[in-house]
């Protein structure tokens, strides 16, 4: 996976959720590091189409649970629409 997306997902999250850089690592739960609820879920949807172009549908929420797996999230469908 591109490092470069990786930053950018983590200054993204730092800047809208107001967490430590450090306590974000590809094994840390993102609903728990990020103290997510309902709302929140649905400006990470946003921050997520708006910065990397790719459609989130809410309930693909329920398979990412850490933020490794948001990562692989967004670079597979980013690659997909590339593709397209």
């Amino acid at each position: 996976m591109d490092s470069k997306i990786i930053q950018k997902i983590n200054n993204l999250l730092v800047e809208e959720f107001e967490v430590d850089a450090e306590s974000i690592t590809p094994e840390a739960s993102l609903k728990d590091t990020l103290d997510l609820d309902s709302l929140d879920y649905i400006d990470l949807i946003a921050i997520t189409e708006a910065n990397f172009g790719c459609k989130v549908k809410p309930e693909d929420f329920h398979s990412i649970a850490t933020f490794g797996d948001f990562y692989n999230y967004i670079d597979a469908h980013t690659k997909v629409k590339e593709l397209v």
